[in-house]
């Protein structure tokens, strides 16, 4: 008998905040369908597009080896710039 499980969005957010943390402060993650946003915050002086980045690739592959799901979009909201 094959099981089949469903993993809650709450926790695919959880995953996808424990991910961009790897990479810069986050203030928050939610899954919208298959789509993920993050919102972060990045240290003056970052090149914001290669932080963006990062985290978007770490997202999509960490949400793929935790829990098999591939996301449509990460979209990567800065929402501030610390000194």
């Amino acid at each position: 008998m094959e099981g089949h499980s469903v993993i809650s969005p709450e926790v695919l957010a959880r995953y996808a905040r424990d991910a961009a943390g790897e990479v810069t402060t986050v203030r928050g993650a939610r899954m919208d369908g298959s789509a993920v946003e993050v919102h972060v915050v990045v240290d003056y002086g970052s090149h914001i597009p290669d932080v963006a980045a990062a985290v978007q690739v770490r997202v999509a592959e960490y949400l793929q080896r935790m829990a098999a799901v591939t996301p449509s979009s990460v979209h990567v909201i800065v929402d501030d710039v610390r000194r």
